[in-house]
Parts: C-alpha cells; sequence; structure tokens
C-alpha cells in the first residue's frame, strides 16, 4: 500500500531564500516551482533521491502554511506518503477509525492526488498521502 515518500513538507517564510540556499550550498535548483491556489500556498520541491524536500510559503495570511508559521514557525508541516490508490487507501483507513481531514482527495502540487490524515490519527504527525494522477 505503501510506495515511497513522496515528500517532506516544510514551512518556510520565503521560498526565494530557499531557493538561494539550496543553489550556493548544494548547486541544486527546484525540481519544480508552482502556486497551489486550493493551498494558498507557494510550493518548491527540491529533488533528494526519489522524493522532494517541498517548501511551502503562504500566499493569503489564511491559509494553513500561515496559520502553522505564525504559531510554530518555520519547520517540518508534514510528510507526504506516495500510495497506488489514494482513494482505497482513505476508504480502509476511514473503516479503520483514522481520523481524516479529507475523506476525498484534492489536487496538489505537481498535479498529484493529495488527502491528509488527521496528526491525531498519526502519533502527532501530519501524514499526506498522495497519488500520481
Amino acid at each position: 500500500m505503501l510506495e515511497k515518500i513522496d515528500h517532506i513538507g516544510i514551512a518556510v517564510k520565503s521560498v526565494e531564500q530557499v531557493k538561494s540556499l539550496y543553489n550556493d550550498i548544494f548547486d541544486v535548483k527546484p525540481h519544480f516551482e508552482e502556486i497551489v491556489e486550493d493551498q494558498k500556498v507557494k510550493a518548491i520541491g527540491i529533488r533528494v533521491g526519489e522524493s522532494n524536500l517541498e517548501f511551502l510559503e503562504p500566499t493569503s495570511a489564511d491559509s494553513p502554511i500561515a496559520k502553522f508559521l505564525h504559531k510554530r514557525g518555520e519547520g517540518l508541516h508534514h510528510i507526504s506518503i506516495q500510495v497506488a490508490n489514494i482513494y482505497d487507501t482513505l476508504r480502509k483507513m476511514k473503516s479503520s477509525g483514522i481520523r481524516l481531514i479529507d475523506e476525498t482527495p484534492r489536487i496538489g502540487a505537481e498535479g498529484k492526488l493529495i488527502a491528509f490524515i488527521h496528526p491525531k490519527s498519526m502519533n502527532g504527525i501530519l501524514i499526506e498521502l498522495s497519488q500520481e494522477s
């Protein structure tokens, strides 16, 4: 059911600072860069092997990432795990009593189907399921 860690989501105040830092230190540029309107974030992905470090900057003061930054500051926001069939995984989790934030998938960065699982059901970690669309 679990295929790989798709990405690690990191809340930041400025993706431009991240791009500069990673380019200066590691000589890498983002694998992708986009605005995800639904989540009110600017996202960039720095490729590390098969996964990404996904840096998320809020585009609105009322975005979940803006609220996270205000409450906790910059840092780890979520871990995204790629699954073969997100619909089946969500059904199985729901029937097992897992608390879901998203009961149906939505479109996230890179056009992937995503759904978040509540941290209270996942040992305090916000987990995102992802599936290639």
